[in-house]
């Protein structure tokens, strides 16, 4: 054996259910679902009955988790895959009226295809995607990993407590959920922040004090690794992933790049190696893991890597009614108007050869490595799920030809992070720049001139909360304790860093701005109604039927605590 590789998935969204259907909102989930986490548990468990272990690190968010899990997202689910289904058959009575026979048939493609999704959600799976990893994990052929609560971005977030808090409920809605313990993160955003002294950004909301770095937090609660962009491991100048999908992230980073100027490249570390990080001297440590960025953009980018194959489906053009796809890629400079057909049996030739290809190189990097090294590394490769079937269709099928051609390999080893952490303990203790994933590897998509207002809101509310939490924290009075929680549950989804994202890349702006109003809104109002308690005890007709409205809509994390805010002893 020469070396070892994994695939880390990512899977997140934020939080939709009551917040919307379409364009913007529970269709989401569905179509995430539809295309990605159904077909990629369905190729996971095809695996598995060949006799083939996986070995994917599969990250799945608490917020996501929290989703797949709701009844509403079940019943949902299939009404939406009906909908699919009947708009594909009266795709192809449209189609034959105009004798399109080709397009006819691809009609008949999607009505099977959803059909399919259908019955093995309700058959397979008994409407049970989470049940379904679960126990792909609990057989030892997946290791999921867990992340922050809602995806709160850590260098921005305004104070220690909020970042215990995130750490903490993901830690507990996975057990959860999973009947572990987590032994991995993925970092929202894949952003880290050593200890510092920290001074906010935000002019209006003005606070400085000494931060805490990431991998203590993640020492605290026994998560032992967690990913990061390459950059800061070997420092250099970082390649983004998103930049080539929304202009809009081109614009803002030619306006950071202006005042940035990327670090030197550190010969000694090696993006195939592990290390122990820290940066307090405390012992409070956690061990990262690089993306290996060459074999990442091969897959990742739409111009030269394998999703802008012109035979695959294409994402962006849509046939209405019914939002279902009939045309290809057909080159990565073509416009909507010359996109050509689609013809799904056309793709085969393409995932194979590509998962060949694919194999090949991870063989060269890693046994160049080991060549060169003298030792064994590790090949990490992590992904947004869902890339593989949402935005490249046919990416779940990629996924499992590669798995497959590894699975034969004598040089190159499936395995997990987790078991490789338990194998190869770092032998060297570092220290990592603050950064994230992507361009510049810093935090410009998320505080920029558009989002800026965001973290005003943001900071306010969550050093309310500290301070209510303090003050409260021994309360036996029930009432209270609900609205105390009520409110925790509003800064969680306050702070998923979702929004800053989609108000930057412009795709459901108004969307994302909606949702920070809603929620900071909410704060506000839960804390009217808790002076008013304080000083009545008691609850009016109309704040009951607020505060159960809210319940409803947003009925996330049952275990919660308002505790968990209080001001940190150390």
């Amino acid at each position: 054996m020469k070396g070892y590789f994994t695939f880390v998935l990512h899977s997140h969204l934020p939080y939709v259910i009551n917040h919307g259907e379409w364009p913007h909102g529970m269709d989401w989930l569905y179509e995430a679902a539809a295309e990605t986490y159904v077909p990629l548990l369905k190729e996971f468990d095809a695996l598995v009955a060949e006799g083939i272990s996986p070995k994917v690190t599969l990250g799945i968010t608490p917020i996501l988790a929290e989703q797949l899990a709701s009844e509403k997202f079940k019943y949902g689910f299939i009404h939406y895959l009906d909908q699919k289904i009947e708009a594909a058959r009266e795709n192809k009575v449209e189609f034959a009226k105009i004798k399109n026979a080709h397009l006819e048939k691809v009609s008949v493609f999607w009505e099977e295809y959803y059909t399919d999704i259908k019955n093995i959600f309700i058959d397979t799976y008994s409407r049970n995607v989470l049940a379904g990893f679960r126990r792909l994990q609990d057989d030892d052929h997946l290791e999921i990993i867990t992340c922050a609560a809602t995806h709160g971005y850590f260098p921005l977030l305004g104070s220690d407590e909020a970042i215990d808090a995130q750490v903490r409920v993901g830690k507990e809605s996975y057990k959860r959920h999973f009947g572990r313990d987590p032994k991995g993160m993925w970092l929202p955003e894949c952003a880290y922040r050593p200890s510092y002294e920290w001074s906010s950004p935000i002019t209006e909301y003005p606070k400085k004090f000494h931060r805490k770095g990431v991998e203590e937090f993640l020492y605290k609660y026994d998560i032992q690794y967690f990913i990061v962009d390459k950059q800061l491991i070997m420092g250099g100048k970082g390649k983004g992933v998103y930049i080539d999908r929304f202009s809009s992230l081109k614009q803002l980073w030619q306006q950071f790049e202006k005042n940035w100027q990327p670090t030197d490249e550190i010969k000694e570390r090696s993006i195939y190696e592990n290390y122990l990080v820290t940066s307090t001297g405390t012992g409070r440590a956690a061990v990262a893991y690089g993306r290996h960025e060459e074999s990442a953009l091969q897959v990742w980018s739409g111009e030269y890597g394998y999703p802008g194959d012109g035979r695959y489906l294409d994402f962006h053009k849509k046939h209405y009614p019914g939002g279902h796809r009939f045309w290809k890629v057909t080159s990565a400079k073509a416009d909507l108007a010359d996109k050509m057909e689609y013809y799904p049996e056309d793709v085969e030739e393409a995932l194979e050869n590509q998962a060949s290809h694919f194999v090949e190189i991870l063989h060269e990097y890693i046994n160049g490595h080991y060549d060169n090294a003298g030792k064994i590394g590790i090949l990490t490769a992590p992904f947004d799920t869902e890339l593989f079937g949402h935005w490249w269709f046919e990416g779940t099928r990629w996924l499992g030809k590669v798995i497959r051609k590894l699975n034969s390999s004598a040089d190159v080893k499936k395995v997990t992070l987790g078991e490789h952490l338990r194998e190869n303990q770092p032998s060297v203790s570092v220290s990592l720049p603050e950064g994230s994933w992507g361009q510049g590897g810093f935090h410009y998509i998320w505080l920029n001139k558009w989002t800026e207002w965001t973290w005003k809101h943001i900071y306010a509310a969550e050093d309310h909360m500290t301070e209510l939490a303090n003050t409260y924290k021994d309360t036996k009075d029930e009432t209270l304790r609900r609205l105390l929680n009520i409110m925790a549950r509003q800064l969680l989804l306050l702070e998923s860093s979702d929004w800053q994202f989609l108000i930057s890349t412009w795709s459901a702006r108004d969307y994302a701005e909606d949702r920070i109003a809603v929620h900071d809104e909410r704060i506000k109002n839960i804390d009217k109604i808790l002076k008013e308690y304080l000083e009545n005890k008691t609850l009016d007709e109309g704040a009951e039927e607020y505060l159960r409205r809210i319940e409803q809509d947003d009925e996330i994390f049952p275990d919660l605590d308002f505790s968990y805010w209080c001001t940190l002893k150390d």
